[in-house]
């Protein structure tokens, strides 16, 4: 009879070189996509990135931050933009793959993250990591618009990843680095505060939000930067724009007001301000209900499992920015992403949520990629289509709401919902 224990070793180490043979083929190839995509520049690029990128190297590197009123960005993209001034590449090619290596980045903890909720299905992580690597709105974004929000997302990602391995304090830094970067990243912050409401991240470790945040203004203010202007750039950011919709497929697609919108969008921010602390009230109290324990089981389940953590997160991500006003096309970015994870946690019931969202997302980006077909499309449409997801997403995690989490093992006890002769998850 064949040796199985001695087959088992070597079974192991074939599948680790065939996922990793995978691994690398599938970033070799999602890179060479992006390498076509590099000669392209976009609007923002001509209108903003490259000015920005003269303006540095004009005065001195690094020194040029001591003013940063040349850009409405925060200072820490602003670093990375000074330091390609210092390397042999040029402003496009410089800018991009900053974008590009956050991807790979994006990807990593996409991929950590699926190990994590999934860890005897090892293809799902490769399998989300690589839709993650292939999304159109991630290619597009970093290739061919040079756009910085893979790393924000990525460190909201890498976060949340954090909460499921049970290191807040970790996950509260990553979300501050991410707000940092790009005031978008609040759109996982009612997500951040039920866990802390709920106990799954202690209040103290919010400090570390701040910490980072300003942990990062830090080498801007020893050059010289006017404290006042950095700590109100986002501030300044949100009076940018005063339309309803800036191409976003949200709820605004389906409102229109003659005259002054600015009314309009007061009540937005405050409609969507309740409706928000609304569902998080309900989530909190669904969950600090679901904490009274197994009946006749003397256990006390933990109500706040992975899988709603991911669930919830996904939520957080297209319901903010749908309800939001002056939302453009690029802020459902996080909400792409989020939608695949959710997908590979729960595929038959959220398989077809990221396709909706992409349909959405990079529909509303082909007004500023191919501005040629914009007139043919329908931007309502885009709307209905991510209020689909919405709906999807909602309806699944209102059902693990409903279904109940499964009570730990315990030595000689069976579980709830899961048969003796079944391996407790670890």
């Amino acid at each position: 009879m064949p040796d199985t224990a001695a087959e088992a070793p070597r079974r192991h180490t074939a599948d680790s070189t065939v996922l990793a043979l995978a691994a690398y083929t599938t970033v070799t190839v999602a890179l060479l996509v992006r390498v076509l995509l590099l000669p392209g520049e976009s609007g923002d690029y001509v209108t903003f990135l490259e000015p920005w990128y003269w303006h540095i190297v004009s005065h001195g590197g690094f020194h040029a931050l001591a003013d940063p009123s040349f850009s409405d960005y925060n200072v820490p993209y602003l670093y990375l933009m000074a330091a390609l001034t210092y390397l042999p590449l040029s402003s496009l090619v410089g800018i991009k793959c900053v974008s590009m290596l956050f991807d790979l980045a994006l990807a990593y903890y996409a991929f950590r993250m699926v190990s994590l909720l999934r860890p005897t299905h090892r293809w799902a992580a490769i399998g989300a990591a690589a839709v993650v690597l292939f999304l159109p709105t991630v290619v597009t974004n970093s290739g061919w618009w040079g756009q910085c929000d893979a790393v924000y997302t990525a460190f909201l990602v890498g976060g949340v990843h954090y909460v499921l391995r049970h290191r807040p304090w970790w996950a509260c830094t990553f979300f501050g680095i991410a707000l940092a970067f790009k005031f978008q990243a609040v759109f996982l912050f009612p997500f951040l505060l039920v866990l802390v409401l709920v106990g799954r991240v202690p209040w103290r470790c919010l400090l570390a939000v701040p910490a980072a945040y300003l942990a990062l203004a830090v080498p801007a203010l020893v050059i010289g930067a006017d404290p006042g202007r950095l700590l109100t750039v986002y501030a300044r950011q949100t009076d940018t724009y005063h339309f309803l919709t800036v191409n976003a497929p949200s709820v605004y697609q389906f409102v229109s007001v003659p005259g002054d919108p600015n009314p309009v969008r007061s009540a937005g921010v405050l409609v969507a301000g309740v409706l928000v602390s609304l569902l998080m009230g309900l989530a909190v109290w669904s969950l600090r209900r679901g904490r009274r324990g197994v009946p006749d089981s003397g256990l006390r389940v933990p109500a706040l499992t992975d899988t709603r953590i991911v669930l919830l997160a996904t939520c957080s991500a297209i319901v903010v920015p749908f309800l939001l006003p002056s939302m453009h096309e690029r802020y459902f970015y996080v909400a792409d992403v989020f939608t695949v994870m959710a997908a590979f946690l729960r595929p038959r019931q959220l398989w077809y949520v990221p396709v909706l969202v992409q349909l959405a997302s990079f529909g509303s980006y082909l007004v500023c990629v191919a501005p040629r077909v914009a007139p043919y499309l329908s931007m309502p449409a885009h709307g209905v289509l991510m209020l689909l997801a919405l709906m999807a997403v909602l309806r699944t995690t209102v059902h693990e709401f409903r279904h109940g989490p499964e009570a730990p093992s315990m030595p000689g006890q069976p579980v709830a919902g899961r048969t003796t002769s079944e391996p407790a998850r670890t």
